[in-house]
C-alpha cells in the first residue's frame, strides 16, 4: 500500500492558479489509478479528477474541465493538478487519492483558497 503526501496548496485570488502535488512512496505506485477529491466547509467529498495507471486517460468533474489538468510522472511517483481559472467555489481541502483493486491510500490533504 503506497503512502501518499499531497501539497501545493494555498491562498490565491480568483483567476489565478496553483499546483497540487501528490508524492507516493512504494515502488508499485504505477499499478495505482490516482484521482484527486475535494471537500468544501459543510459538504460531501466530491471526485474532482482522475488519471490511469499510464497517464494516458484522464477524467474530469464537469465544473473543472477546461480549467484543471491532471498528470503523472510514476519516474518521480508524483502525480500533479494544475489547477488556472480558479473560482471561489473551487475552495475546499483537496486529497489525492490512489487505488488498485480494493486497496486505496489517502493524502493528507492541501487547502485551497480562492478569495474573490
Amino acid at each position: 500500500q503506497v503512502q501518499l503526501v499531497d501539497s501545493g496548496g494555498g491562498l490565491v485570488q480568483a483567476g489565478g492558479s496553483l499546483r497540487l502535488s501528490c508524492a507516493a512512496s512504494g515502488p508499485t505506485f504505477s499499478s495505482y489509478a490516482v484521482s484527486w477529491f475535494r471537500q468544501a466547509p459543510r459538504k460531501e467529498r466530491e471526485f474532482v479528477a482522475g488519471v490511469n495507471r499510464s497517464g494516458s486517460s484522464t477524467a474530469y468533474v464537469d465544473s473543472v474541465k477546461g480549467r484543471f489538468t491532471i498528470a503523472r510522472d510514476n519516474a518521480k511517483n508524483t502525480v500533479f493538478l494544475q489547477m488556472n481559472s480558479l473560482k471561489p467555489e473551487d475552495t475546499a481541502v483537496y486529497y489525492c487519492n490512489a487505488r488498485l483493486l480494493r486497496v486505496e491510500s489517502w493524502g493528507q490533504g492541501t487547502q485551497v483558497t480562492v478569495s474573490s
